[in-house]
């Protein structure tokens, strides 16, 4: 198989947290992949937009995606749920790169349209995608795409369609009644779930979950890259149909395949991390004006738009006001970086 035909596999694995795929492998998988776009594809109604101008796909304009993880799916639950996994990431072909910005799901900001601060993950339980997309479009002040949704059903069931990943785990748990032994491990879908949902038991909690969730993307990103044969792509697209949604589309997912190659040979991560406080008894992240600027200027220059010295200024929610709390830190970030390809 050509490579042109793994990478349209493998680029929305990179979007929704290296988990959803397609290809073109002949007419049936063709039309077998579209008939799934039309299912998990859904237009949102957004309260806000901070483009000026439309992007195009098509021209190769650099984009962003807003990837959520929802806990629900399993385990029994089947209610709205909440977004325990968030993450932003750029496209941007010209530069040969993309990034993924983990968010914390307990950071404390503004839910738009919903005129309240709460809890970063509760805007999805809320309103839905266009809630989530609208919030974290203002927290980090640069324009929200698109957006991908898978939960966790759709997430063992994916990392059992290619076969399973190999990590190295460094702590031995256990997460309802789920072992996953400490060392070189492969990983199915039950434990890996596990791996990737496993918070408090790690020294690091929420932080330490955003750098095993990442792993999953890159590692499954790289298995798929690897596939070959039309029944491991049959059981990829069986395992998102019933557990995903996006707005992009077939046509989008085709110019992405063909447009779109060199920004996915390298994979940028990082992780914005707040420091823990109580506010009410309830637990929040409360984010550094320094880490938040860092974050901020990182994104909008892989979407090449203007940097600023400063935080927004005229959002009371992200300029350091008393109703917005926000705390001087020194910069310091968590940044790794990984390259993927054959």
């Amino acid at each position: 198989m050509r490579r042109y035909q793994k990478v349209i596999l493998s680029i929305l694995i990179v979007l929704v947290v290296g988990i959803i795929g397609v290809t073109i492998y002949g007419m049936q998988v063709y039309q077998e992949t579209n008939a799934t776009f039309n299912q998990i594809s859904h237009a949102v109604d957004r309260k806000t937009d901070k483009r000026e101008e439309a992007i195009s796909i098509e021209d190769r304009d650099p984009f962003s995606i807003l990837l959520m993880g929802i806990d629900t799916g399993a385990l029994g639950r089947t209610e709205q749920g909440r977004s325990d996994s968030m993450m932003v990431v750029t496209v941007n072909p010209e530069k040969k790169q993309s990034t993924i910005i983990s968010l914390d799901r307990d950071i404390y900001t503004q839910i738009v349209g919903y005129n309240t601060i709460d809890k970063l993950n509760h805007a999805y339980a809320f309103g839905g995608e266009a809630m989530a997309m609208d919030s974290v479009e203002n927290l980090l002040d640069i324009p929200i795409d698109h957006y991908v949704t898978i939960n966790m059903q759709g997430m063992r069931d994916l990392i059992d369609a290619v076969g399973g990943i190999e990590v190295t785990n460094a702590i031995d748990f256990t997460l309802e009644g789920v072992h996953v032994p400490e060392g070189r491990i492969t990983l199915d879908g039950k434990t890996g779930l596990a791996y990737a949902r496993m918070r408090k038991q790690d020294p690091e909690g929420d932080i330490g979950r955003q750098r095993r969730q990442r792993e999953v993307v890159t590692k499954i990103l790289q298995k798929v890259m690897s596939l070959d044969g039309i029944s491991n792509y049959q059981k990829i697209l069986k395992a998102v149909e019933k557990n995903s949604k996006t707005d992009l589309t077939w046509n989008d997912m085709m110019d992405i395949g063909t447009n779109y190659i060199p920004a996915f040979t390298t994979i940028k991560q990082e992780q914005l991390q707040g420091e823990g406080q109580l506010i009410g008894g309830v637990y929040y992240q409360l984010l550094g004006t320094n880490q938040l600027l860092h974050t901020q200027n990182l994104l909008k220059e892989q979407l090449q738009l203007p940097t600023n010295e400063g935080l927004t200024q005229g959002d009371e929610y992200t300029n350091g006001s008393p109703n917005y709390q926000l705390y001087d830190d020194s910069l310091t970030f968590s940044e790794e970086n990984s390259t993927t390809g054959e």
